[in-house]
């Protein structure tokens, strides 16, 4: 028993966490400071040059960012993490030492619609592009790739509908590529779903949802699982060939399961600048101390009110994974065994117009675009997050005119139901 490994119960809120050095404050302190002091000339060289780790600039580095990175990576089964400004920020720093001009993304067409524009229309800005295609038919991933192709995305359970992604397929289609596959695991948290025990070679978080918890800061992080070899297949040259700013450097050969890391903190964070502040550091440690027994509570309340919903005459159809009806059932149990989460769509029958009465009239739901939080939350995504996309892409997302995601949070099941029910009542009167 002596040798057995912490419990995440345990991890959630030692990892990364010691006791302040300096004065033997037991929560990890604010470091709020711009730069650090170097011991001596030769420190300061040695930082530069990335032959000693240490801090140099908050942009770069920074002790109670450092905390988190740590306890993410130990959370999710990896070797090392970069956090970063937003969730948008982690993917974007997740693709750059992968991609080049006239280089693609595999992508699933269900995704989060800030995603599925950023892949569409920002990216092409740098010269990439991203293919999407449905992650369920599996022929058309594997024929999706080319030889320009240098990544498969996809989130493990989908926003909006919750729809779970099989990884373990997926990850066996990126591997017989010799292609990292990268999983938002936003959604699921690593709570419910650990993606490198799956194969996946980077994990992205939105830290803004479940993981902060309470809707009061943004971020974003990355985890690297260490275990994908850039030097292989020559299709990865920001870490297996030098580097001109570091004199040569080669990452893959200089730090090896950490070279991804130490590329997105050395280049990446260093020209993109999407720094994460100590602040928003500290209130997301602070969440994720409680993220067992608040996922686990999602999870109940989702239960509840998507069975509710489903025997509801004025709901056509609910997409909950961890209802027995959902074609994702038998995977939450292999993907996601403590649960499927508390994001899901429904759609009403009498359409449109409903829904923006139903939205219109709910009293305890937030109307925001945000998930993850303690509260249930309610939008109309077509209208909103996947306003940008096309009818088409809508569709394939899960996100058509008739349908209403919600975000169940921590109140009583009952009342949340309540309060549809009465919204309910005055959409489909």
């Amino acid at each position: 028993m002596a040798d057995k490994a912490p419990g995440f119960d345990t991890l959630q809120i030692h990892a990364g966490a010691r006791p302040d050095p300096a004065t033997g404050a037991r929560q990890v302190p604010i470091y709020q400071t711009t730069a650090f002091v170097f011991r001596d000339a030769d420190h300061a060289a040695a930082l530069f040059n990335l032959q000693e780790v240490g801090y140099i600039y908050s942009r770069l580095t920074n002790p109670t960012v450092a905390a988190l990175q740590e306890r993410m990576a130990t959370l999710e089964g990896g070797a090392g993490a970069v956090c970063c400004s937003s969730g948008h920020g982690a993917q974007l720093m997740a693709l750059f030492p992968l991609m080049g001009p006239g280089l693609n993304v595999v992508a699933s067409s269900r995704l989060y619609g800030g995603t599925v524009t950023q892949f569409s229309h920002t990216i092409k800005r740098f010269g990439w592009s991203a293919k999407f295609v449905d992650f369920d038919d599996l022929e058309a991933v594997e024929a999706a790739i080319d030889e320009n192709t240098r990544a498969v995305f996809c989130e493990s359970i989908a926003n909006p509908g919750g729809y779970i992604t099989d990884l373990d397929a997926i990850s066996a289609i990126s591997d017989r590529a010799g292609i990292p596959l990268i999983v938002d695991n936003t959604t699921a948290t690593p709570y419910l779903c650990r993606p490198i025990e799956h194969g996946a070679t980077l994990v992205v978080h939105s830290m803004t949802k479940y993981l902060t918890g309470n809707g009061t800061v943004t971020g974003g992080v990355v985890i690297d699982s260490g275990k994908f070899d850039w030097s292989a297949n020559g299709k990865f040259p920001a870490m297996s060939e030098p580097e001109p700013a570091y004199h040569g450097l080669k990452f893959h050969e200089t730090f090896g399961p950490l070279a991804f890391t130490f590329n997105a903190i050395a280049i990446g964070l260093r020209d993109l600048g999407m720094t994460l502040n100590p602040q928003a550091a500290h209130y997301t440690l602070m969440g994720i101390e409680t993220l067992s027994l608040r996922m686990e509570r999602h999870c109940a309340n989702a239960v509840k009110v998507a069975n509710w919903l489903e025997q509801d005459d004025r709901i056509a159809y609910v997409t909950y994974a961890g209802l027995p009806s959902s074609p994702y059932y038998d995977r939450v149990s292999r993907i996601c065994p403590k649960g499927a989460s508390s994001l899901f769509t429904f759609a009403l029958k009498d359409g449109y117009e409903a829904c923006v009465k139903l939205i219109d009239s709910v009293n305890l739901f937030s109307h925001v675009a945000n998930l993850g939080d303690t509260r249930s939350l309610i939008i109309h995504s077509a209208s909103t997050t996947h306003r940008q996309l096309t009818e088409a892409q809508q569709s394939a997302a899960g996100a058509a005119p008739d349908v209403v995601r919600l975000s169940i949070g921590l109140e009583d099941a009952d009342d949340i139901i309540a309060d549809l029910d009465q919204a309910l009542s005055k959409a489909c009167a």
